[in-house]
């Protein structure tokens, strides 16, 4: 309102919304999408919190999220090219069994082939560290990376991705 001239107070703009029933949007977290998998052996942390990549598919970073809908949670699993900043391969699910990080990965491989020394970084959930994942990142040539417990600054890229995704 201000932008097209007309004078109006935040705390008028706020008292509006809420008589109609509006609510900006609000960022945050309520449901905890990663549980450590505490027996399995972590790979190193290649990326010490430097999200910085010379050239594409030099740097891949995953995290997944939840999205509240009328019927549920849904759950969406992201991979993120670094150097192009671009959701590279997603996927949405019911569940948070491994084939939701699985199926965005498969995502990510199909449409970006050419993957030299490429490295995968991601939190220390179950899904990224089971059997499967970590078997699928060894077939393609892929360097597993992982963060440290409980520290959202370690996957900083993919929990702003996901922040944006979230709000909008």
């Amino acid at each position: 309102l201000n932008r097209e001239g007309i004078q109006v107070a935040r705390c008028t703009v706020e008292r509006l919304m809420r008589a109609m029933g509006l609510e900006g949007a609000v960022r945050g977290r309520k449901v905890k999408t990663t549980i450590a998998a505490e027996s399995a052996d972590r790979p190193a942390d290649l990326v010490s919190r430097d999200f910085t990549a010379n050239r594409p598919n030099e740097l891949w970073v995953a995290d997944l999220t939840y999205v509240a809908t009328g019927r549920g949670c849904v759950f969406v699993a992201f991979v993120i090219d670094v150097f192009a900043r671009t959701i590279v391969g997603w996927r949405a699910s019911g569940s948070l069994r491994t084939d939701l990080a699985l199926d965005a990965l498969e995502q990510a491989l199909y449409a970006r082939p050419d993957k030299d020394r490429l490295v995968h970084h991601s939190d220390r959930g179950v899904q990224y560290l089971s059997i499967r994942y970590t078997e699928r990142l060894a077939e393609a040539g892929i360097e597993p990376s992982v963060g440290s417990v409980g520290d959202s600054y370690d996957n900083a890229l993919a929990e702003s991705v996901i922040g944006l995704y979230k709000t909008e």
